[in-house]
């Protein structure tokens, strides 16, 4: 391990320091009760020695290009942490993005081999994903008639250790995009960008050796051995988490003694109406971290009573290619910005995470080759936000475009700022305010409209669920209109008086009373994923329909 750059080369220093320790448990389901597999960070360790022996003796060695489609659970990990020693380069994609994002995904990765469950290789097979580079298949479970190898047929019977010497700028992964703003884009990681996401999980959240995480987020549950820290992996879809059933993840929580949940707003959302609801608790979790998407604060006060008391939830922004970027504390959010962001303000998120740089530059729709001071806008003025540092991702795969479009290079330094595609604005105590993504603002003849200043007004509406602000027309004349979704029970047969009293709302503000068009939507169309974002561009289809 000696000289090695390698993210994996934690997993063996645990093993020696903790053999006995837990290092990953994953939950099934049987009937109305649970049961855990588990493996120790010894168990965790050989086995993936094993497969990294065998993967490189069926040609998955240095700089191969691996997808890696495995169900959350013991293989997974294991099979994650032996792609890493054997120093292939794992591309991870989201199959909630769908099968056309997949196949186009899969083709620009150009993997030359697919480590999947059988279901995943069936639609391998079907929809001809990777057909053009793709040479080796190993299969996690019943292989059908695509030959290739099993996983039982890989493993090799020595565990001694295997580790791959790469440098902190090798490339370690490729992890796709959600695609839920836009097109799905594989960020390359290093080495190095894995490191530094560590470290900062390390000092920033304080994690330390000897925790266990609910992980219903299957990217950050694989930090969980290089911290020392177990992964519990509750019995649910991951790509569909939302979906979960919160009975599950409260046993998993009770069972294995978490001190730690990493989840989105949508699925605390979830769990805090399922615990207001049943009288349920989350004793003895410490920390609880949010990312994906704003976090309402409504939602968090709910779901923070499920927790014993003076414990923070941590909302934490960042992205695919960035994370994370900036965090604050649930009472923060609460007590000192709710006001601020029920009245038209924006969300707040927070104040920027160490090791990270964070700035706000005008907005413009097209490539910054190179970074300049006087990109960067005043405080209190909205513009986009960029951030630079050891974790940030430097380049997209095989997209020379989308990489020209969303990194600066800063000749001061060598370094490369991200363009977030978010707006925002810094306020006088430090601390960044979230607007919108840049590919949502409505552009009226009279001036830029964001989503979450114009929408977070109209939400306080107790009918009210969520709205979404959308613009009809050519960019700099577009007609601003707000689709609202009312709360379940609210009666549809009311919305002629519920919009009277949303015009009311808005008529104070200065952005919100620009709205002209309310429209009525039984059931916005969401990503159902980590993020739980709402599918603009489906909506503003919609309303161009009825205003038209």
């Amino acid at each position: 391990m000696s000289g090695t750059a390698n993210i994996a080369r934690h997993l063996p220093i645990m093993a020696e320091r903790q053999p006995g320790a837990l290092a990953v448990a994953q939950q099934l389901r049987r009937g109305k009760s649970f049961t855990y597999r588990s493996y120790t960070a010894r168990d965790l360790d050989r086995e993936s020695n094993r497969l990294a022996r065998g993967l490189q003796r069926i040609g998955i060695g240095p700089g191969v290009r691996t997808v890696l489609m495995v169900t959350p659970g013991l293989d997974f990990f294991a099979l994650t942490f032996a792609l890493f020693k054997a120093g292939a380069i794992p591309v991870m994609v989201d199959p909630g993005m769908g099968i056309r994002n997949l196949k186009k995904c899969l083709a620009e990765a150009e993997p030359l081999a697919f480590v999947g469950i059988t279901k995943a290789h069936v639609a391998r097979v079907l929809f001809g994903w990777a057909r053009a580079t793709n040479r080796i298949n190993v299969t996690v479970g019943p292989r059908l008639l695509w030959g290739g190898h099993s996983l039982r047929g890989v493993r090799h019977a020595d565990d001694a250790p295997v580790m791959a010497h790469v440098g902190p700028d090798d490339t370690a992964a490729i992890l796709f995009t959600s695609g839920s703003t836009g097109v799905p884009k594989g960020a390359v990681y290093t080495h190095g960008n894995f490191e530094a996401q560590v470290r900062s999980l390390r000092e920033d959240y304080g994690i330390a050796p000897g925790e266990r995480d609910l992980a219903t987020f299957p990217l950050f549950a694989l930090f969980g051995p290089a911290l020392g820290m177990a992964s519990i992996v509750p019995a649910m879809d991951a790509s569909k988490p939302i979906t979960a059933d919160p009975r599950a993840l409260l046993a998993a929580a009770h069972d294995q003694k978490t001190t730690n949940l990493f989840a989105s707003p949508a699925l605390l959302d979830k769990l805090g109406r399922y615990g207001a609801a049943q009288g349920a608790k989350l004793p003895g979790v410490g920390r609880v971290i949010s990312a994906g998407a704003p976090a309402e604060p409504e939602s968090l006060e709910r779901f923070a009573k499920m927790l014993d008391a003076g414990v923070q939830i941590l909302p934490s922004y960042g992205a695919t290619e960035a994370l994370p970027v900036a965090t604050i504390g649930h009472r923060e959010l609460i007590d000192e910005t709710a006001a601020l962001t029920a009245s038209g303000a924006g969300v707040c998120i927070g104040r920027p995470v160490r090791e990270v740089i964070l700035e706000v530059i005008r907005i413009d729709d097209n490539p910054i080759p190179q970074w300049t001071a006087d990109l960067a806008v005043s405080a209190g003025e909205i513009g986009e936000i960029v951030v630079k540092g050891p974790h940030v991702t430097r380049t997209y795969f095989n997209r020379t475009n989308a990489t020209a479009l969303a990194k600066i290079a800063d000749p001061a330094d060598g370094g490369v700022w991200h363009r977030m595609g978010d707006l925002g604005y810094f306020d006088t105590h430090g601390r960044l305010w979230f607007c919108g993504r840049k590919a949502h603002r409505v552009q009226t003849a009279g001036g830029d409209l964001y989503t979450e200043p114009v929408e977070r007004v109209f939400n306080t509406h107790p009918a009210v669920r969520r709205t979404a602000l959308v613009g009809i027309g050519k960019a700099g004349a577009q007609t601003p209109v707000l689709c609202v979704e009312l709360e379940a029970g609210a009666e549809a047969g009311r919305w002629t008086r519920i919009e009277r009293e949303l015009r009311t709302l808005g008529s104070t503000n200065d952005n919100t009373k620009r709205i002209e068009k309310f429209l009525l939507h039984p059931k916005f169309p969401v990503d159902v994923r980590h993020n739980a974002k709402i599918f603009r561009e489906k909506l503003a289809l919609w309303a161009a329909e009825r205003v038209s």
